[in-house]
């Protein structure tokens, strides 16, 4: 399993590479690790997507104000 670190720097990454489309690349990339059966895979991008939703915020990109 990848560290803390590195499960924050990939979403924040998927982020900057996908922007209003991280959340789909990330539920994409689950379903074909699943359908691989890759389940280390599988669990490492789903923590990276709630990742992805905690950076995102509800009202968009969150802000350091």
């Amino acid at each position: 399993m990848l560290s803390e670190w590195e499960l924050w720097a990939s979403a924040n990454r998927v982020l900057q590479s996908h922007g209003e489309h991280a959340a789909a690349h990330a539920a994409e990339q689950i379903e074909v690790l699943a359908r691989a059966g890759d389940a280390d895979g599988v669990r490492a991008w789903r923590a990276i997507a709630r990742r992805i939703t905690k950076l995102s915020g509800e009202d968009g990109p969150a802000s350091l104000n």
